[in-house]
């Protein structure tokens, strides 16, 4: 009778810390099986691929991180309901800018590193910290052709041969990291396969005017360079360079002949925001009464 008793403590005491402990802890401890995932991110393969393409070239390899997919991304919702948005600390962006922003911060997209957003349309750039809170924005000048794709191998092309038509800033998702380029000054490379960086503004050729077209408040005015994405001297300094150091990060160059959908693979941000106000609200009604280095910067 005396083991019968103890038998019965014992099961009971198993069943009780088995409870106490999360799925995750008893995935960590081994003893659940974690569930499979036969899918990646369409932009994390992407570029995945893009980077073990150029490992190598002239001694450097590219450092990346691959972004596991979420596979149903409403499941992943904070089981308090609340939808963490970038937090743009007062500034007025586009519609576009902001949704972007928030798919980053609520699916953690950026994967902890600090994120950059190029809003093409607008010519702006907003660079954020890690969590979402934006550590500044400014005007930007970009490639002299509308598009989103670049020119197959233009990357590999002498400047001279690039034509007019060819000189787009590609949108989508990248993986940056500071390094040098061909006249050994600070970029951030964006795309390094098609030598798109971003970097202080280009003031060698006084014609073209860059610095006059930084300051007009006049989008069209802010297209002229060969594809990559020049900012005020300071900003750089100040903001991309600090923002960078020591770490990779997440450059978003939104499209503009394409839609942020097309693009990124996003979930409907308009459609969890509706669906958190509900579980809220339910909530409400429950509650008791109480760097590489190589490439020109253009």
């Amino acid at each position: 009778m005396h083991k019968i008793a103890v038998i019965i403590v014992k099961a009971f005491c198993l069943v009780f810390l088995t409870g106490c402990f999360t799925p995750q802890q008893l995935v960590a401890a081994g003893k659940v099986d974690q569930p499979l995932n036969s899918e990646r991110s369409l932009s994390a393969s992407a570029h995945k691929d893009l980077a073990d393409a150029g490992s190598g070239q002239e001694g450097y390899q590219l450092v990346y991180q691959v972004v596991d997919p979420y596979d149903n991304m409403d499941s992943r919702l904070p089981a308090t309901g609340h939808f963490r948005q970038a937090n743009f600390e007062g500034e007025n962006v586009s519609q576009d800018v902001r949704q972007v922003a928030d798919w980053v911060v609520g699916s953690g997209d950026n994967r902890r590193l600090p994120f950059v957003i190029i809003d093409k349309t607008n010519a702006k750039v907003f660079v954020f910290y890690p969590e979402g809170r934006l550590r500044g924005s400014a005007p930007v000048l970009l490639g002299l052709e509308r598009g989103d794709d670049s020119v197959p191998d233009i990357g590999k092309r002498a400047m001279s041969d690039i034509r007019p038509e060819e000189r787009i800033t590609p949108a989508g998702r990248f993986i940056a990291s500071l390094g040098r380029n061909y006249h050994g000054k600070n970029v951030l490379w964006v795309d390094y396969n098609a030598a798109i960086s971003l970097h202080p503004v280009v003031t060698n050729r006084p014609e073209e005017r860059r610095l006059q077209r930084l300051a007009t408040p006049t989008p069209q005015d802010k297209r002229i360079s060969y594809g990559c994405i020049n900012v005020p001297v300071k900003f750089f300094k100040n903001v991309v360079h600090p923002a960078f150091t020591g770490t990779n990060g997440v450059v978003y160059v939104l499209p503009e002949t394409r839609s942020i959908h097309e693009v990124f693979a996003m979930y409907n941000i308009d459609k969890n925001q509706r669906r958190q106000s509900a579980v809220r609200t339910n909530a409400r009604k429950k509650r008791p009464s109480s760097g590489r280095s190589g490439r020109y910067s253009w």
